[in-house]
């Protein structure tokens, strides 16, 4: 098998980046005829679907060299190295390094002896050099920050990512200086722990002094956008962002994970839930068109009725818009694993009322929008997302990757119609 290899990118958006940093090392070493799966760890699941990606990729590429990588490479190596369609398994370091493609070249895979090439991930002290000028052709993704320096009991990530590292406010603003010149509108700082970036840098920076620097420095970036934060973790610069600058986004995912205290202690988490609710009032306060997502989990272990309900009631006192919902999943090796777990029925049931919870939130904020005018970045002829990232269908050809004032027409329960 000959031409550029195939990629296939399970998980999060950090991976999603990766994925197009090895694209561009593997073209410019040259590796031709393989498949690369970068794999995801966060549930038993993500794991189920990885090995069941890499099957079906074999199957349809025979005699293709298998390159698996991700985080559960990096946790797991030796179960895909057990699978007879994999041909290497490359660590989460090691997949980010130009010189392991030079090394990678197909056919020389073929008869490769050492099929594990996985490092201790918490030796890793530096971000990866190579960086990548966004990818897609709407909103650029910057990766700032790698790895994570918590022990959530849940959590497998930290073993998969490493301990936590950033990526100096300097190069950053270089890169994203560069991504407006190439025609980006918008920008979505990217990380595994996004609020603990500069803890490692000289001076110890908070997010809030990246974010601050970008805007003052960039100043023809039209939109800055978050992923994912720790709201115990926003410190004064970022809400002060949030009050004054209306190019960044009103929108932000928090990392809540359960909405009552017990929970949240056996989670290891370091907020309660009094600390979420008032990070909400406040940013509202501060920002009253800001909306916020949300990632919760159902039928963690010793979770009661009485505790699932405090965490649905969240829904509600937090008022969240966009909600992930993850039924709770035993990950090996992780202390949560080894308490008493929620029977499976209970576990799909409570996600389920989650799940209508948020759809019902998610109703109520874009029947709120219906007669509003929203600027859009459109991110194809028919379709964008507001500055609260809700979805937008267009009904008529727009061009891509252009901002649009835009009056809402209506919804369908999931999108806006403008």
């Amino acid at each position: 098998m000959s031409g550029a290899p195939i990629f296939a990118t399970l998980g999060c958006r950090l991976n999603a980046y990766e994925t197009e940093a090895m694209r561009e090392m593997a073209k410019a070493a040259g590796l031709e005829g393989a498949v690369v799966v970068n794999t995801c760890a966060v549930t038993a699941e993500a794991v189920r679907k990885a090995r069941q990606e890499i099957r079906r990729l074999a199957r349809e590429n025979p005699g293709a060299p298998v390159i698996v990588t991700g985080c559960a490479a990096q946790t797991e190596p030796q179960t895909f190295a057990a699978m007879a369609e994999v041909t290497q398994v490359i660590g989460n370091h090691e997949k980010m390094q130009p010189a392991t493609w030079q090394a990678l070249r197909a056919p020389d895979l073929i008869g490769e002896t050492e099929k594990i090439r996985v490092d201790d991930i918490m030796s890793v002290t530096e971000t990866a050099g190579h960086l990548i000028d966004g990818f897609g052709r709407h909103r650029a993704y910057v990766h700032v920050q790698n790895g994570c320096d918590h022990r959530c009991t849940f959590c497998i990530i930290p073993y998969g990512r490493g301990n936590s590292r950033s990526v100096p406010a300097g190069v950053v603003v270089e890169q994203i200086t560069r991504l407006v010149g190439r025609g980006f509108n918008e920008v979505v700082l990217t990380g595994v722990d996004l609020t603990s970036w500069g803890a490692d840098l000289p001076g110890t920076p908070r997010l809030g002094d990246l974010v601050m620097r970008i805007l003052r420095l960039v100043p023809d970036l039209p939109r800055l956008r978050i992923s994912s934060i720790d709201s115990i973790e926003a410190d004064d610069n970022l809400m002060l962002a949030i009050a004054t600058e209306n190019r960044l986004m009103p929108h932000l995912h928090l990392s809540l994970q359960a909405g009552d205290d017990m929970i949240l202690k056996r989670m290891k988490r370091r907020h309660l839930r009094d600390d979420a609710i008032r990070f909400c009032e406040e940013a509202r306060r501060l920002r009253p068109e800001i909306v916020f997502g949300a990632d919760i989990i159902a039928g963690f272990p010793t979770e009661t009725e009485a505790m699932f309900r405090n965490s649905l009631a969240l829904v509600e006192e937090c008022g969240l818009t966009f909600l992930h919902v993850f039924p709770y999943s035993a990950r090996k090796g992780t202390p949560a694993a080894r308490m008493p777990a929620v029977g499976g029925a209970t576990i799909r049931d409570r996600a389920s009322r989650l799940r209508a919870a948020g759809d019902q939130a998610l109703r109520r904020h874009l029947e709120a929008q219906v007669g509003r005018q929203h600027r859009v970045l459109s991110e194809g002829p028919r379709l964008g997302r507001t500055e609260q990232f809700a979805e937008v269908v267009f009904a008529e050809d727009r061009p891509e990757g252009t901002i649009l004032d835009l009056r809402i027409s209506g919804h369908d329960g999931t999108r806006l119609a403008a």
